[in-house]
């Protein structure tokens, strides 16, 4: 299937478009950054705003999990915990739905100062290939000028 075909499949260009829609949902709030580390956009907040940061985020990925019920989770979603070093204490992983060949994760991480908050969000892939998640991470990284 070329890009153009895959673009034009909705269940594929969903997530994309959900990815973009979360990002734009947190214009004048949040600035983000490419974080290469985790293949993830990056923002860093105080932790005075968490409750609309976590509002936002409630509003687009309805699946939390913690280092109490991330056992529970599905394959797909336990990999990217331990991608990410594993959910601490007080850190969340947020999740749509992650039975979609493609969906969104965002990690929430408190800082051990207490004063600050950094969110990473990013797709994941049950089912694509590689080089499609890559092109799709890609376009999403284009549109917001990294």
């Amino acid at each position: 299937m070329s890009e153009a075909e895959d673009m034009r499949n909705t269940d594929s260009a969903r997530p994309e478009n959900d990815c973009r829609e979360i990002l734009n949902a947190f214009d004048g709030v949040l600035s983000w950054k490419w974080d290469s580390r985790f293949e993830t956009f990056l923002a860093e907040f105080g932790v005075d705003d968490k409750d609309s940061v976590r509002a936002i985020l409630d509003r687009y990925l309805k699946i939390t999990w913690n280092n109490s019920n991330i056992r529970n989770a599905p394959d797909v979603v336990k990999k990217i915990n331990i991608n990410l070093g594993k959910l601490r204490s007080g850190q969340l992983l947020f999740t749509s739905d992650p039975n979609r060949d493609v969906f969104i994760f965002c990690a929430w991480w408190p800082w051990g100062d207490g004063k600050t908050v950094s969110i990473r969000i990013a797709s994941a892939c049950n089912k694509l290939s590689d080089s499609k998640n890559a092109g799709k991470i890609q376009r999403i990284k284009d549109w917001l000028g990294f």
